[in-house]
């Protein structure tokens, strides 16, 4: 929790990001991501000043324990002088302790951004699903808290000003702002209209332009002239050395002396290989988009 200290910006985790998209869907499936297609409304976690603490705490974490479909799991939420924002204990269950910093005793509105974070933690738990090393398992949390509909509230908690500064979770905001674009043009929802920090909204409007420039980078039909063009060269070239590195795309012989094409599925990250020969449409076997290319 970065809290009136430095807040770091920019895409330092971006692949890490990306990863965790792609894990989420290969152990969810399409049809299991889809049962997201709602957001954590803000009436559901709202916290009055007036509400009693525990109470109003463990209200709710009933609600992010019933939107990540854990109707079993039971949080016991208290308070304590702490570094970090929140701690769960992972236990067997279905009782898991969950501490909150002592700083969400007079920070309400933010308890519910905190216990998202710590409820996913208990979702990954169950499903077993985990990347190696804390800061990157970190990473996986803050994603799959935000790509299922409750890490907007970790960005709406980012606050900065030239006096103070708050910042949840483990993405930068303009890491949160990318994946909950990336939700948003999967479920076309805008959870713009639920920011009530300044900040929340600039970090969401550069992630959206990130996650569009996914959907326009060759072989994709959308990609712009500069990318075709720089794609048309390595094609000329491929395979061999002569391709600039960088480019999310890779060409490999098949065996048979064609080409084929590898690049990320902009929805889910997932690589498709297609052949080269023209216009093609290929569908991910992962996240069911439809990619309309000219290869």
């Amino acid at each position: 929790m970065a809290n009136d200290g430095r807040v770091e910006h920019g895409y330092p985790h971006l692949e890490t990001v990306r990863a965790a998209v792609t894990a989420l869907y290969r152990r969810l499936s399409y049809d299991s991501v889809q049962t997201f297609p709602v957001s954590v409304a803000p009436a559901d976690v709202a916290f009055c000043d007036t509400d009693d603490l525990y109470l109003g705490a463990q209200r709710v974490a009933r609600e992010l324990v019933r939107h990540f479909r854990l109707p079993d799991a039971r949080l016991i939420v208290s308070f304590r002088e702490m570094t970090h924002a929140a701690n769960v204990e992972l236990a067997a269950g279905p009782e898991y302790f969950v501490e909150l910093n002592d700083r969400f005793r007079t920070h309400r509105r933010d308890i519910g951004a905190a216990l998202a974070h710590e409820v996913a933690h208990v979702y990954l738990h169950r499903l077993d699903l985990s990347f190696p090393g804390t800061p990157a398992n970190e990473i996986l949390t803050d994603t799959v808290t935000t790509y299922l509909g409750a890490g907007w509230l970790l960005l709406d908690a980012y606050r900065e000003d030239a006096a103070s500064s708050q910042k949840l979770g483990y993405l930068t905001p303009e890491e949160f702002g990318y994946v909950l674009a990336k939700r948003a043009l999967v479920f076309h929802e805008d959870p713009s209209v639920w920011f009530t920090s300044p900040q929340a909204y600039t970090a969401y409007g550069k992630g959206m332009a990130l996650a569009r420039q996914d959907e326009q980078q060759p072989p994709l039909t959308a990609a712009g002239w500069a990318g075709r063009r720089r794609y048309a060269r390595d094609r000329r070239h491929a395979p061999g050395t002569g391709s600039e590195t960088g480019v999310p795309y890779a060409f490999t012989p098949d065996g048979q002396g064609r080409l084929r094409v590898s690049f990320p599925c902009p929805t889910c990250h997932q690589r498709i290989r297609v052949p080269v020969r023209g216009r093609v449409r290929a569908r991910c076997a992962l996240c069911r988009t439809v990619l309309e290319c000219d290869t």
